[in-house]
This record gives structure tokens, C-alpha cells and sequence, in this order.
């Protein structure tokens, strides 16, 4: 099953070319939906009952999942995907956790030694937006640069999670560009501020149930920009691998339903180029997991979109 926050084609914020506010759009909750082929079922029609907020869907839990997945062949509302505007799957998620150095090509192309203990650092919620929205160059800095990453959205609250039960709390997967301006990110140890710009957080288009998703240790991860291949690899380069990481945060703190992680980054981001390969406003960056989507967005200056 594949869950999608969105827009309806009737709702003001779709429409807008213009962004004066990203808040408006990033931080708006929209409507959930199951996707069924190249259409959105709506939720929360009456004839479903479901919460518009995807983080408050998945808090309720099994019944809502087979809800959801009944609605599917429902008679709520639809609408044609090209006709609606898609937000991140879970549009303010309660935490979103990244781990850094964490794909051995990508460790070495920054000239490390790979980390003994998993290296976390968290993106502010407020950076997330979804599919379609600008990336936006900050004028404090023009050295803005991608990282796909496959994310892990949270379906119930958990602690303590044994490596080998990480599914468990699972509720599916989502594409993550974990855009970074570098220079920030290395003034501090904590990298949190130069991860935390607002738009810096692309994420969906959806979530994709583990059922459909297959092997998530070897799933092919790659990152265009302008069409040109940069990041190609596979989640078999973890270092740490996915229950590791449920098992290593959940130890020191619980993971709630809407959670968003991300777990790593191959080699080919822009930092490791000589000379460094940034973003510029009018690049498009497409990245691609298979069985999981494609999330593409375009860049601009900030105050031009």
C-alpha cells in the first residue's frame, strides 16, 4: 500500500505559483490518501473516517491500515494524481533523525575513517517539504548540496526495539533528500543548523508499506542532477544497518508514530567533487530508490519562489 498526503485541486494553497510563505505549504497537514494506481483516495471522505493529519493516521494503528487499504476499492473521493498537489507523506513529523557517515564509499570519499558508533544529528520538522517544492539557496550561504536517503517512517510509539524486531514499528518507506549547507553544517559538531534551512527537507512522494518494498538491505539508491547520474548505489554499503539504527535510537529515547529516519547517504554528493559541485537555482535534483518512488525538486534562490 502506498499512503500520500496532499492537496485537494479546490484547496487556494494548491494552485499558487508562488511561495511568499514556504510555511504555508510546508506546514500544511492537506488530507491522506491511499494512492491506487494513478489516483488518490481520500481519507478522510466520511465514508472513511480517517484523520487528515498522516501522523495522527498512523498513531491509531492496525484497524486504520486496513481502513485505509479497504478504501482503496471504496467509493470516497478521488482524484487523479497530476490533479492534486502533494505535500511530504507526513508533513510535521514529530522528529526527524539523520545519521551521518553512514555508506562506506561515501565515508571515504570525505576522507574518514568509518565512525565505531552510529553518528546522529536531527533536522528541525519545520525544514520538510514534499515532492515539487522548490529547494531553496539561502543568501547566507551558496553551498547547498543533496543526500538521498532511503527514510523510515515510524507506525508506533516504541522503545527499547531488539535489532532483529526493528519491522515492528515500521509503518513503511519514503525518499529523503537530506539537503545540507556545508559550510554550516561544519561550523558546529552538532550539524543540526546546517541541516535545518527551510525547504532542506524534501520528502515522499509516499510511504510504501514494508509488504511492498521486498529486501530493504538492497535496494538501489541514485541522485540526478540536471540529468546527470551522481549518487548510484545500494543499501548493502550500510555500515549500520536499518534495525541497528531502530535499535540504537530507541534506545535512549522513543520513536513515535509519524517519526521520520533518515539512514545514511552514498558517495557522489556534491562535497566530494574537486571542485565542490553546489546547487544552483534552476537544477533539478531527482533521486530514485526502487520499489520505494521518485522524489524531485526543483531549485531556486530563496525570495524567487
Amino acid at each position: 500500500m502506498r499512503l500520500a498526503s496532499f492537496l485537494p485541486p479546490d484547496d487556494h494553497t494548491a494552485g499558487r505559483d508562488r511561495i511568499d510563505d514556504v510555511q504555508v505549504v510546508a506546514g500544511a497537514r492537506g488530507r491522506t490518501a491511499v494512492v491506487v494506481g494513478d489516483q488518490v483516495v481520500d481519507l478522510t471522505d466520511p465514508a472513511v473516517g480517517l484523520p487528515g493529519d498522516m501522523a495522527a493516521l498512523l498513531a491509531l494503528g492496525p484497524s486504520a491500515m486496513e481502513a485505509a487499504a479497504a478504501a482503496a476499492a471504496g467509493a470516497a473521493r478521488r482524484w487523479a494524481l497530476d490533479d492534486v498537489r502533494l505535500l511530504a507523506p507526513v508533513p510535521t513529523p514529530p522528529k526527524v533523525m539523520a545519521i551521518g557517515m553512514n555508506y562506506r564509499a561515501h565515508t571515504a570519499e570525505l576522507q574518514r575513517e568509518p565512525p565505531e558508533y552510529q553518528y546522529w544529528f536531527n533536522k528541525q520538522r519545520t525544514c520538510v517539504v514534499g515532492p515539487g517544492h522548490p529547494i531553496l539557496v539561502p543568501p547566507v550561504s551558496d553551498w547547498v548540496d543533496y543526500e538521498a536517503e532511503l527514510g523510515i517512517v515510524v507506525g508506533r510509539r516504541a522503545r527499547a526495539v531488539p535489532a532483529d524486531r526493528w519491522l515492528d514499528v515500521v509503518a513503511g518507506f519514503t525518499v529523503v533528500n537530506d539537503v545540507s549547507v556545508r559550510d554550516w553544517q561544519w561550523r558546529t559538531p552538532t550539524f543540526t543548523m546546517g541541516k535545518s534551512f527551510d525547504t532542506h527537507g524534501p520528502t515522499g512522494p509516499f510511504i510504501v508499506t514494508p509488504d511492498e518494498v521486498g529486501d530493504p538491505g538492497a535496494l538501489a539508491v541514485k541522485t540526478w542532477v540536471n540529468g546527470d547520474l551522481r549518487q548510484d548505489a545500494t543499501t548493502a554499503d550500510l555500515l549500520f544497518g536499518l534495525g541497528q539504527m531502530v535499535e540504537f535510537l530507541t534506545t535512549v529515547f522513543p520513536l513515535e508514530p509519524g517519526d521520520v529516519i533518515a539512514t545514511g547517504t552514498p558517495a557522489g554528493v556534491g562535497a566530494g567533487f574537486d571542485p565542490p559541485r553546489w546547487l544552483q537555482p534552476g537544477d533539478v535534483v531527482r533521486i530514485e530508490i526502487d520499489q520505494v518512488g521518485v522524489l524531485q525538486n526543483p531549485v531556486a534562490a530563496a525570495g524567487t519562489a
